[in-house]
């Protein structure tokens, strides 16, 4: 006879723990940081000094994509739009950003299907940071 409970499912893994911890966000932050770096159009954008944006974007990807909290409590709430207000980014800033990103994580050997999970976000919160139509 077949049981009337239902099923447990089990939780669903977070991205951070699919990938085994915080070494593989450091290597994207890294990759991408080290792709600036020579990005002409992109580079004016960034401080002189990337130590500070490389630690900001892994502990930020590190709790977004279900890791410790040490951004939130070393920055307060990430508020994306308010922290790229400062720049214009338009449609060509957006891809440029993107091209860089996924660069960043062919570098970083991000696997699938978490890779896939990672450029549906950066995509989305790239167009969501467009604040210019030029």
């Amino acid at each position: 006879m077949a049981s009337a409970e239902p099923q447990e499912t089990a939780p669903q893994r977070t991205v951070f723990e699919r990938l085994g911890g915080p070494d593989p966000f450091w290597r994207i932050a890294r990759a991408f940081y080290a792709r600036i770096d020579r990005h002409p159009q992109l580079r004016p954008m960034f401080p002189e000094d990337l130590e500070e944006p490389i630690r900001n974007q892994a502990e930020f990807l590190i709790q977004y994509f279900g890791g410790p909290g040490d951004y939130s409590k070393r920055k307060g709430h990430p508020r994306l739009r308010m922290r790229h207000m400062q720049f214009r980014i338009g449609v060509a800033e957006r891809n440029q950003w993107v091209e860089t990103m996924l660069g960043a994580l062919q570098d970083a050997a991000i696997p699938e299907p978490e890779r896939t999970e990672m450029v549906r976000y950066f995509e989305h919160t790239a167009t969501f940071l467009i604040n210019t139509d030029e």
